[in-house]
């Protein structure tokens, strides 16, 4: 179930028939779609004996702040009220099933050893989303970039105030972009855009590696650095990227109020 103020309370308080897993996530964190599908997989098949809760840290950062959370993705549990931290970026199957299996022996011998029926999960299911959502949705989780990105066009064709939809076109145009990009490519191009700062697709580069990796800050302040650099066409085509990025991130992001004000003042 999707993890939001008005439920946080009652899934903690569920942690004592149930341990509860929180899956914390955010849309400028490619891992994260892969974080959630591997725990969605794996919770699916220990029969309620677990519950899955997926928060957008950007929607909720209070939870963040709860859980001290560094970086994302993370996961953590809550038995009996108490927070039980699990992993923080990728994990494979095989890794996340060892950790739930030790979750549910601590779980136990604090006696939390209940189990959610069906009827019980039903009444937690979200909303489904809308066609052209889910069609990215499912492109997605094939890693079909384009045609992900192609859905949420459309989406926003029929509805230009689909702020979803918006956000989800640059996260998937970032991906799209990282989708070829091997450890060896990085590097290269992270040299190239110090040994080159007015190289406008090394900066580029090098600002969508940073916001996947979760340095936000020095993605944003170096296209804004470029942007303060620069004139014509490469610094509409910098500027027009970092407003994307600020999509990617979200607007109540500190991180972007800081710079559209450094974005605001090299401009004008």
């Amino acid at each position: 179930m999707n993890v939001t103020e008005a439920n946080f309370q009652q899934l903690v308080e569920l942690s004592a028939q149930v341990p509860v897993v929180f899956a914390l996530w955010a849309s400028y964190s490619p891992e994260s779609a892969r974080m959630l599908e591997t725990l969605d997989r794996v919770v699916a098949g220990y029969g309620g004996r677990l519950v899955l809760g997926a928060a957008d840290i950007e929607a909720f950062p209070q939870l963040a702040q709860a859980f001290q959370v560094q970086a994302v993705p993370t996961a953590v549990a809550v038995v009996k009220g108490q927070p039980v931290p699990l992993f923080q970026g990728g994990a494979d199957e095989q890794q996340v099933r060892g950790l739930f299996d030790e979750l549910l022996k601590v779980a136990a011998a604090n006696g939390v050893t209940g189990s959610l029926g069906g009827g019980a999960a039903a009444e937690q299911e979200p909303a489904p989303l809308p066609p052209l959502h889910q069609a990215a949705f499912d492109a997605i989780e094939a890693g079909d970039y384009p045609a992900a990105a192609e859905a949420y066009r459309r989406a926003l064709k029929e509805m230009p105030s689909d702020h979803e939809a918006k956000a989800g076109l640059a996260q998937v145009e970032l991906m799209g972009r990282l989708q070829p990009m091997s450890a060896q490519d990085s590097e290269a191009l992270r040299s190239l855009a110090a040994n080159e700062p007015d190289n406008l697709e090394a900066q580029l580069g090098v600002a969508d590696l940073d916001i996947a990796g979760g340095h936000v800050e020095d993605a944003l302040n170096r296209l804004v650095a470029f942007i303060g650099r620069n004139f014509g066409p490469e610094r509409e085509t910098a500027r027009v990227r970092l407003l994307e990025l600020f999509d990617v991130v979200g607007a109540a992001d500190e991180r972007v109020a800081k710079a559209r004000q450094a974005l605001a003042r090299v401009l004008f």
